[in-house]
Parts: C-alpha cells; structure tokens; sequence
C-alpha cells in the first residue's frame, strides 16, 4: 500500500507541476486577445510579467523555507491552491491594476511548487529511487509546457479567453481535494537515520558552502533556460523567417525532450547506483554528460535546415533535464528532508532574479547585434557549471545536522 501511496503522490506532483507552467503560459497567448479589449500596450505587459517574477522569486525562498517546517502536504495545498484561485480570477479582470495583481498572486502561489514538490520526493523515497521520483515530479512542467499553447487557443476559440483561465484554475482546485485527501501519516516511510533530523536553522544552512554553490549554479544557468523559452518563438521568425504556424508546429518539439529527459535522467542515475555506483558519482555523471550535450547549442546558429536546428535545440533540452532532475536530487541527497525545500527555494529564486535582471540585456544583445553571442553563451555556462560543482563540491554526500553545535558534520554515500 506504500508503495501505490508514493507513486500516486508523485504523478500527483508530476499533475502539479504540469499545471504551474500551464497557468503562467496561457496569458503569453491570452494576451493577444485582451491587449485588444482593453488596449494593453507591451510596456504595460512587461510590468504584468515582472509582477509574476518579483513575487515568484521572493515565494521561491520563502515558500521553501516556510514547506521545510509544515511539511509538503499542507505546503503544496496552499502553494497549489492559492495560485489556482489567482488563475481563475483572471476570468473576471476587468482591469489593467487587476491583472497586475492577479499575476502577483499567480507568481506568490507557484513559487512554493518546485520546493514542495522536492520536499515530498524527499519525504517518501530513498536515494536509490529519489532521482526516478524527482525526475517524474518536475517533468509535468515540460508537459505543461508543450500542452499551454494548443489547449489555450482551444479553450479559448470555445469559452473565449476569460474560459482559458477559469477551467485549468479548477482543475487545480480540484487537484488540492484529491491531494489532502491523501492519508499521509498512516503510509509514510521512516526515515533514515541520517535524515531524521530537527528543522534547521536558516543561518545554519546559509553558512554552508554548498548552498551558495547551489545557488550560484542556478543563477548562472537560469537565464539560459529562460532564453529557451521567451526568445526562440522570435528567433525562428526574424531569423528562420518561419510563419507562425510553422513555429507552433515546431516549437513543443524540444519541450517534450525536456519532459522525456526529466524522466529518462532520473532513471539513468538510478541505475548507475543500482550497479554499485556511488551517490556521488552517480549524480555527477549524469550532470557531465548533460553538461557535454548542451555544446550542441552554439551548433543552432550555424545550422544550414531548420530541421538541424531544431533537432539541435531538443538536445539541448534533454541535456538541461538530464541536469535539472539531478540537481535538485543532489540537494535532497546533501541536506535532507528537513532542508531541501529551503535550498531548493534559495536556488530557484536566485535563478529567476537572474532571469529578471538578464532578460533585458538579452534583449540588447539581440537588439543590437545578433542571438549568436546568446547560443555561445548557451552552450558554454553548464560545462563551467559543471566545473564549479566538481571543485566546491567535491563529493555529493549527506549533511549530519548538529543544531545544538551549530556546524554540520558530513556522512559518504
């Protein structure tokens, strides 16, 4: 019954996650329509995005922190629940101040999604099958991704663009009933005891090296991912001169590579340590190999077919998922269940402040020159990433938590 109790959990959060990309996309293809109702102008809609993103970066560390002491069911109830509420009254704005705070709410709710769903991987599954569990939890967020922008035209071409909103806001309404629903404390497993920890203090955590080499990772390879996402829809039309519906048929493609390799990387990790491979070596295999893949990046700017560069792109996000699932199990693997969703958190808002501050100097670049630099860059950040998590963090092994010392000391695995 355990096992059928997690596994349902994780496809729970894998819905979760899935939901969260879904909700904060279906506005980039709303907009068109409510940008004439209500003569939005684009310096107006750059606002409602920082909106999302200021919220969203403080939520990341905040809603980590907050999860880390009353756990991943309650934490992903109200995490889901508030940013479901502040999707589905979108149907109703009226107003551009509306929509601004609609989209602040929106951001406030998903921030607590990626650590809450770290936390529960944590809680219910070992190292052994940790990476397999986290990389199904994250990978609905490709899914997500890949279904936003057919399902919105959809929803929208059948309820209008306020029913784009309302009917996945429900649906993630709903999900919150199933997942509190869950019996939880009769079926959860016990800890190990390198795990069974009280909760850490956050200085504690912040005087650790490797939570700011955590977090200096994502603060470096965030705006990559963030390029992938906002700017290729205008690259292959300025560059690959692609009409619009040759890009929505092309587009998805790279995101279900993401989604696949979310997957796929947790299993490979979790097969290396079922052939006697350490934690350590484990994780950080996946992560170089990922790390070689992204060089296929630059390759995109010299492509001679669309074909090639596509394919191109897609390697590139099966690296980046490859990467990102093993990630965020090297730091459930380090800190534990009583700290993960705070590191987690940490780094992720370190990635979307990142994102915030860079996205306008990509723009410049692109502006002012060419999006060569940016496929450079692209494929070039993760092997120096990688350097950087071989160097400082020499060995990916558990944190023994001694608060009432107030330093930590280290177990191998």
């Amino acid at each position: 019954m355990q096992r059928n109790i997690r596994w349902l959990i994780v496809w729970l959060l894998f819905i979760a996650t899935g939901l969260s990309f879904l909700d904060r996309q279906v506005l980039s293809i709303a907009i068109i329509k409510i940008q004439e109702e209500f003569k939005i102008t684009d310096v107006e809609y750059g606002m409602v995005n920082t909106s999302f993103l200021i919220s969203y970066a403080l939520m990341f560390t905040l809603g980590g922190w907050l999860i880390d002491r009353v756990g991943g069911k309650l934490g992903l109830a109200v995490s889901v629940g508030v940013w479901s509420i502040a999707n589905s009254l979108h149907a109703i704005m009226n107003s551009f101040g509306q929509l601004i705070a609609f989209r602040f709410f929106l951001g406030m709710g998903e921030g607590g999604c990626f650590p809450g769903a770290a936390w529960s991987v944590s809680r219910w599954f070992d190292k052994k099958e940790r990476a397999l569990a986290n990389g199904i939890a994250i990978g609905g967020s490709a899914i997500g991704a890949v279904v936003a922008p057919p399902l919105t035209i959809w929803l929208s071409s059948h309820y209008g663009w306020r029913g784009g909103f309302l009917i996945p806001g429900l649906v993630g309404i709903v999900w919150v009933v199933v997942w509190l629903l869950i019996p939880w404390k009769k079926h959860l497993p016990d800890l190990p005891k390198e795990e069974a920890t009280e909760k850490i203090p956050f200085l504690t955590l912040l005087r650790q090296r490797s939570t700011w080499i955590f977090i200096l990772i994502r603060f470096l390879l965030d705006p990559v991912f963030y390029f992938m996402m906002f700017w290729i829809p205008k690259y292959l039309s300025e560059v690959r001169h692609l009409s619009f519906e040759r890009i929505g048929n092309l587009f998805w493609i790279p995101f279900l590579a993401l989604g696949v390799s979310n997957i796929l990387g947790g299993w490979f990790s979790g097969q290396l340590i079922a052939r006697q491979f350490s934690i350590n070596k484990a994780r950080k295999t996946v992560m170089g190999l990922a790390a070689i893949l992204t060089l296929a990046a630059p390759v995109i700017e010299w492509a001679s077919s669309i074909e090639i560069a596509i394919a191109c792109m897609s390697i590139f996000m099966l690296a980046h998922g490859f990467w990102i699932t093993n990630y965020i199990t090297a730091i459930a693997d380090m800190f534990g269940q009583n700290a993960t969703s705070t590191v987690v958190g940490l780094s992720g808002t370190a990635g979307a402040i990142s994102g915030l501050l860079l996205n306008p100097l990509m723009g410049a670049v692109i502006q002012e020159y060419t999006y060569r630099p940016l496929w450079i860059a692209s494929g070039l950040l993760y092997p120096c990433a990688f350097g950087l998590l071989m160097v400082f963090i020499p060995r990916i092994q558990a944190i023994e938590w001694s608060t009432s010392k107030k330093h930590p000391t280290s177990i191998t695995i």
